[in-house]
Formats: structure tokens, C-alpha cells, sequence
């Protein structure tokens, strides 16, 4: 494991799940016949003093006034440059920062991840270009999975990531013990292969005589987790890598929703969301959960047995999505900051001095640890990312899943409407559907919805 976590942040993405920095060359240039370096991006140089305004969304402790006071009361005792801040709640959030771009009254800064601040608002031309803050030391640094999706297709960095984080599936270790299902499991690796998935569906459901597993698909809370497992078993995709079209009628879909449907120790269940099935799994009636990550694996449950533990005390162990070839590709989230263009560049350079500090720093450790995530980077200025969490075991372990993150997918158009087609395709899976049509009917209907 340890070997693992040294590797990890090589990954990093959350975040990606998922951000910032990079040494920066200061020496002179060399001379005209001496070939030339590449040429590091310059660092912002912050007005004397001055004010920036900075909303955000409920990222972790970014959210709580009391934790982001004193970071940001930090970098100001460090720079100069007061930060004003305003909490966005998720409910009317965008109304409200639309009605202020609407008005010229956008904030300075913007945090958030890339459906809103690359797909959105950077797609209209209302967030400046970041891509002058990163050089090649800076985006070997950064998750790849991060780094693309915060990449606008033009070429245009509309985010810079600080944090990211994986979502996956969790597995009751003692029932998998009770029916000698743990011999599937790569503990230290924390994956499976598909086929070994199968097996172990198959030994839990032949000591328990009682589905294991549940795809649930009341609603679209949760849905991360189906999507994952249906798109890992086989290696099939949710939406083309240009995000332009989604491909749920993949063949290697349509082959795993068909296993799925074929196996006595997995239900297709329309009465359960993410929500639920978390709860079920908890009671110990499931002995895996496809909705997962860190905050239930950090979460005492319940009846407050404790963190890991199930409601009767059984050990919960999280794991990547079964693959053929046991390495997965996670769906997570990826958050960081944009900057609106407001036509001042002072501003502009102060936001940036800002971004710098908290994702490029020494402090960058404080502002990861303030979203209480995982560090986008592998390094900032220097600064080894990699033991931000080892003083915290769980937070510590699961930085394991980091380097599978995979692709963003959630920034292509029709992302709202397309969560509505894939759980009501579920449902009609479950009920019996020709799967092959059904698959078809849905995607066409998300894809007709994008146009």
C-alpha cells in the first residue's frame, strides 16, 4: 500500500476528485547561440493591497464560513489582497451567478468544478484563460483526468484544479468471509476483475439465498454508481471522448446490463436510489454498495457504530468497479477556480495570485485539507502532496482509487436531461425489456435532448 500511495499522486487527479503548480525556471535567458528552453509561465504580480470577491459552492469545509475565514485570512496576511467571500448554495447557486453576470457585477473568483466553469460559463466567454499558469512541470504534476476536464475544447483553461476525489462501490468484508467470497478481492489494490466479480456474486448469493447487490434506479441520486458499474465491467463508455454524443448502446454495455440481468444474486430495484441502497447496505441486507465514496466511508452510520462499519459493527471495505482487466475507471469530482473576466486586470492578477497560493504553494496542503478531499496534484511548488491525509488512515487509504479516475464525462451537453433517461432505462431493464432496443431507445432520447 505504501508503495501504492509514493505512486499516487503522480495520478494526481479529486479532484482529477481532482490541483495546481510546479517549479518555475527564473534564471536569465540564454544566450542568441544556445538553444533555447521552454519558457515557464510568469507568475501574476498582485497589485499593493486590493480586493478580490470570491463565491463558492459547498465544497467540503469551502462551504463553512469559519474554515475558509482563515485561509483566506492567511493568504491576505501573506499578500495584501483582501478576499470577500460569498457562499452559493446548490439549490439557486447558478441563478444567482447568472443574474450577476447579467448585471457586470460577476465575482472576481468562482469555485466550482467543470460542468459549470468549463462547459458553462467558460463556453460563453465569460471566464478567463488560465492556460498561461501552467507549464510542463505543472500538468505532469496534475491528474490527467483533472487536467483534461478542465480543459474548454478550444483549448482554453477555464479551471484550475485543487482537489479532486473517486467515486466507487463498497463490500461487506465479513459476509464475503462467511461465503469465502474474499478470495476475489485484491485488498491491497482495492479492485477486482470481472470475472471474479461474478464469482463472487454467485458464492454470496449461494450462502445467503438472497440477492447481494442492487442496481437501483428509482431516480437520479446516486447514478454515478450504476453508470460505473455497467461502463467497467466490459470496458464500454457513457459518452464519446470529444463529448459530443452519448454511447450507452456500446455492444460492451449492452453485453454487461445483460450479465447484470442474468445474475439470481443482483436485482434490478425501482423502489431504491443511491440514498437507499446505502441504507440497505448498512442494515446488512446488501452485501456490496454501488454508491460510494469517501464521505460514506468516513460516515459512523446510522445506529453509530462507526466509521467503516456497518450498523451491526461488520467491516466495510471500498472498492474500484470490477474491469476485465482489475483497473477501473472511476467517475469523481474535480473542483477548483475560474476567474471572470470583468475587464479589470488588476483583478485579474490578483485572482491569479490567489489561485497560485492556494493550489501552487506551500499552503496548498491547507487548502486541500480545507475541502477535505484529495490534492489534484502530485507536488505544489515543491511541496510533497502525496502525505497531505497521513495523519487520517481512512482519508489516507482511499487516496488509492486517485490514479483511476477517468473520464469527465459529466460536462457533456444534455447532462441533466441524460440522468433522467439512464435511470428510466434501468427501470425498464428490471421490468423485463428487450435490452439491446431498450438500451437504444434511451441513449437516442438523451442524445436528441443534447442536440
Amino acid at each position: 500500500m505504501k508503495k501504492l500511495l509514493a505512486i499516487l499522486l503522480a495520478m494526481t487527479m479529486v479532484m482529477a476528485l481532482v490541483a495546481c503548480g510546479g517549479n518555475k525556471d527564473n534564471s536569465a535567458p540564454p544566450a542568441d547561440n544556445q538553444q533555447s528552453e521552454p519558457q515557464a509561465p510568469a507568475d501574476p504580480t498582485p497589485a499593493s493591497g486590493g480586493e478580490i470577491t470570491l463565491w463558492t459552492y459547498p465544497i467540503g469545509d469551502w462551504g463553512k464560513e469559519e474554515k475558509v475565514k482563515a485561509i483566506t485570512d492567511a493568504f491576505t496576511a501573506d499578500t495584501g489582497i483582501a478576499v470577500k467571500v460569498e457562499y452559493l448554495a446548490y439549490a439557486d447557486g447558478d441563478d444567482k451567478v447568472n443574474s450577476a453576470i447579467t448585471a457586470n457585477a460577476a465575482p472576481d473568483l468562482i469555485m466550482e468544478g467543470p460542468e459549470r466553469l468549463v462547459t458553462n460559463w467558460g463556453d460563453k466567454g465569460y471566464l478567463v484563460d488560465l492556460s498561461d499558469m501552467f507549464d510542463d512541470g505543472d500538468r505532469s504534476e496534475i491528474n490527467a483526468a483533472a487536467m483534461t476536464a478542465c480543459t474548454h475544447a478550444n483549448g482554453a483553461v477555464y479551471e484550475y484544479p485543487l482537489v479532486v476525489t473517486a467515486h466507487c462501490m463498497a463490500i461487506n468484508l465479513n459476509a464475503f468471509k462467511e461465503a469465502g467470497a474474499d478470495q476475489y478481492l485484491d485488498l491491497e489494490n482495492h479492485t477486482w476483475t470481472t470475472e471474479n466479480f461474478i464469482k463472487a456474486v454467485d458464492a454470496l448469493y449461494a450462502h445467503f439465498n438472497a440477492p447481494v447487490g442492487a442496481v437501483y434506479c428509482k431516480g437520479q441520486g446516486g447514478d454515478q454508481g450504476t453508470r460505473a458499474l455497467v461502463n467497467n465491467l466490459y470496458g464500454g463508455t457513457f459518452a464519446t471522448a470529444s463529448h459530443d454524443k452519448y454511447t450507452w448502446d456500446d455492444p460492451l454495455n449492452i453485453k454487461a446490463l445483460e450479465q447484470l440481468k442474468s445474475m439470481p444474486g443482483i436485482t434490478f430495484d425501482a423502489s431504491l436510489e443511491g440514498g437507499d441502497e446505502i441504507k440497505v447496505f448498512y442494515q446488512g441486507i446488501l452485501k456490496m454498495a454501488f454508491c460510494w465514496n469517501i464521505a460514506q466511508q468516513l460516515n459512523p452510520n446510522q445506529a453509530d457504530t462507526g466509521a467503516g462499519l456497518t450498523a451491526s459493527g461488520e467491516e466495510i471495505i471500498f472498492m474500484g468497479f470490477p474491469s476485465e482487466s482489475g483497473t477501473p475507471a472511476l467517475q469523481g469530482g474535480i473542483w477548483g477556480f475560474g476567474i471572470f473576466d470583468n475587464g479589470d486586470q488588476t483583478k485579474i492578477d490578483n485572482a491569479k495570485t490567489f489561485i497560485k497560493w492556494m493550489c501552487d504553494s506551500e499552503h496548498t496542503v491547507d487548502a486541500v485539507k480545507t475541502a477535505n478531499y484529495f490534492a489534484a496534484r502530485s507536488a505544489a511548488d515543491g511541496t510533497d502532496l502525496s502525505d497531505v491525509w497521513a495523519d487520517n488512515e481512512i482519508m489516507n487509504e482511499y487516496q488509492v482509487l486517485m490514479p483511476y479516475l477517468g473520464d469527465y464525462y459529466q460536462v457533456t451537453k444534455g447532462w441533466a436531461g441524460a440522468r433522467t433517461e439512464w435511470w428510466t432505462m434501468l427501470q425498464k431493464v428490471g421490468e423485463g425489456a428487450d435490452i439491446t432496443s431498450t438500451v437504444a431507445t434511451y441513449a437516442g432520447n438523451a442524445n436528441a435532448n443534447a442536440g
